[in-house]
């Protein structure tokens, strides 16, 4: 086991990790309007992976991501919208190849089933435009036992030395 992923887990049992991160000001409460876009306006504003990611539902290959490594503090937000959607003591190296979390902040998180593999996944989307971010799974770390298991393309980092972006309109 990694010591950043002992340390993570040792964290959350002990109730050290809080929905704040320590220079964003991560505001669970936050309420926000649905962003509707078409998806042409979606591609003008992404570039064309990360488009079809977010709009078309597509995967990236494993390990392709610089996300994979970022160990800074801060906020990994969509990439479409910039709502923030982890913290990142909420991320661990599960070993997939994909940025992985064991908990997203409350709230900026929407589920469906997804059966493109025949068997059921259950796929999970920014709740405020819908870019589709990864799958969730069962087999993550304690405490949640939960694996959010993101395409690097869908997420943007913000690290907590400067100001979250604005909320795209």
């Amino acid at each position: 086991m990694h010591r950043r992923t002992f340390l993570q887990g040792l964290g959350m049992c002990l109730g050290v990790l809080s929905s704040r991160s320590q220079a964003h000001d991560v505001d669970t409460k936050l309420e926000f309007t649905p962003l509707k876009k078409s998806k042409a306006e979606w591609r003008k504003l992404l570039a064309p992976d990360a488009f079809a990611i977010l709009f078309e539902e597509d995967t990236e290959r494993p390990g392709a991501s610089a996300l994979n490594e970022e160990k800074r503090h801060g906020l990994f937000i969509c990439a479409a919208c910039y709502l923030p959607l982890f913290e990142s003591e909420a991320k661990y190296e599960s070993g997939t190849g994909w940025p992985s979390f064991f908990q997203a902040i409350s709230g900026r998180i929407a589920t469906s089933r997804d059966f493109k593999l025949i068997l059921p996944r259950t796929e999970y989307h920014c709740a405020r435009c819908g870019g589709h971010q990864g799958h969730l799974f069962d087999d993550g770390p304690p405490p949640t036992g939960k694996r959010y298991c993101n395409n690097g393309l869908a997420l943007r980092f913000a690290p907590e030395s400067e100001p979250l972006p604005a909320l795209r309109t």
